[in-house]
């Protein structure tokens, strides 16, 4: 059963995400590859995926969007699941003391979730390099104001152990033996 972990990405901290997954199925005995969504020729060749964006500003990236949207029927009749990447810093809850994972859901997932009756989603911490060229009007903008800039936290915020047990929970799901630790 191949399995498509499709991804969308501006820095690249998704596709680490999609690369981690792709791994860790592959661990469980599940044939899979992480591909940029941009590059995926042929969809239909896989039984199952697992798509994944960067979230900016409570959005997912137009990119991974447009592919669910565009394969929605397809990905509608197979296995399949969401996830993206956003939120950077340690801190798990906000001001508010709602959950930061919870609260970063993509706006776009609802609908999606509806549109391809999405087995799961998930939303991860990203990472955030300050050397990295700004990408998009965002991001442009934010190097017009040092201020707003530097209070963003800087590093790397992915938690693998909780990405290889998502991945692990879609192994099992799909019927795979999952291999310990």
């Amino acid at each position: 059963m191949p399995v498509l972990v499709a991804y969308a990405t501006r820095h690249g901290s998704t596709r680490g995400i999609a690369e981690r997954i792709a791994e860790r199925l592959c661990a469980n005995g599940v044939e899979a590859a992480a591909r940029p969504v941009a590059e995926v020729r042929d969809p239909a060749r896989y039984d199952a995926y697992v798509i994944g964006g960067a979230a900016y500003m409570f959005h997912w990236l137009k990119e991974a969007t447009s592919f669910v949207e565009h394969n929605r029927t397809l990905l509608a009749s197979r296995p399949t699941w969401l996830f993206a990447s956003g939120p950077i810093g340690t801190d798990t809850v906000d001001k508010e003391g709602r959950d930061v994972l919870v609260t970063s859901v993509p706006k776009e997932f609802p609908r999606l979730r509806e549109l391809v009756h999405a087995h799961g989603e998930r939303v991860f911490f990203g990472a955030l390099d300050p050397s990295a060229r700004p990408i998009g009007a965002a991001e442009r903008f934010m190097t017009l104001m040092p201020a707003a800039r530097n209070s963003l936290p800087k590093g790397d915020f992915r938690d693998w152990p909780v990405i290889e047990a998502w991945a692990d929970q879609i192994a099992r799901e799909l019927g795979a033996p999952v291999a310990a630790g």
